[in-house]
């Protein structure tokens, strides 16, 4: 069964505290929690204030479906940080089988 697992790096401009970061990534992690059928972490307890990295897991009997969820994931996430105020600066997606339109050597 496919697993894939997609890394966001957050930068939080507006951060002044941990609270500030710890309210937007809160609130962007329970937002994709809600909206789609995957689990979602905060993956960094750093002691900057204004980046964070979450990770997000699916997993699904069909790759092809795999592929196109963490793609909605990603796409929401972005509209979701603009809302909260903070920004993607980085993403990336890693599975242990060959997604749609990836080749095999960014899999390994």
């Amino acid at each position: 069964m496919p697993i894939a697992q997609l890394t966001l790096e957050l930068a939080i401009e507006h951060a002044h505290s941990l609270k500030d970061r710890r309210q937007c990534v809160r609130s962007l992690k329970d937002k994709l929690r809600h909206g789609f059928n995957i689990s979602v972490s905060e993956l960094d307890e750093t002691v900057a204030y204004n980046r964070a990295t979450i990770g997000i897991a699916a997993i699904s009997s069909s790759s092809a479906y795999l592929a196109g969820q963490l793609r909605e994931v990603e796409d929401a996430a972005r509209r979701i940080a603009a809302g909260l105020g903070c920004e993607i600066v980085d993403s990336f997606i890693e599975a242990d089988v060959v997604l749609d339109g990836e080749t095999e050597a960014e899999v390994e």
